[in-house]
């Protein structure tokens, strides 16, 4: 398959439903941390794809590697603040689905990284 847009990417979609999940997930949270950790989950889940998309479309190799780079830091926010969660015991069980789909995301960005910096 012929990648034309960053929407053709398994990692831009997959980073996607992780968002969603994540979205999800911090629905449960005390009201009290609207403007704390949901908000923070809410912004780094939705890092992580926004960046592919704003590598992708620069065009530049390098500045795309740059990107997915920022993704990947964005994901290790994320897991991060979802183990905080679980620590503060905001979630009633482990995210599991969560839990796979970083996995599942963080291999694929290590992927296309690798890829981006390989020579031409």
């Amino acid at each position: 398959m012929r990648v034309r847009s960053y929407r053709d990417l398994s990692v831009w979609r997959r980073s996607v439903d992780l968002a969603v999940v994540c979205n999800d997930i911090v629905k449960s949270f005390p009201s009290e941390e609207r403007f704390g950790l949901t908000s923070q989950i809410r912004r780094s889940s939705v890092s992580v794809p926004s960046n592919i998309a704003e590598g992708n479309a620069s065009g530049f190799r390098a500045l795309y590697a740059s990107h997915v780079g920022r993704s990947q830091g964005s994901l290790a926010e994320l897991e991060t603040e979802m183990i905080l969660a679980e620590r503060f015991r905001y979630l009633p069980t482990r995210p599991t689905e969560f839990w796979e789909l970083s996995d599942e995301v963080s291999r694929m960005l290590v992927s296309l990284r690798r890829r981006l910096n390989a020579r031409p």
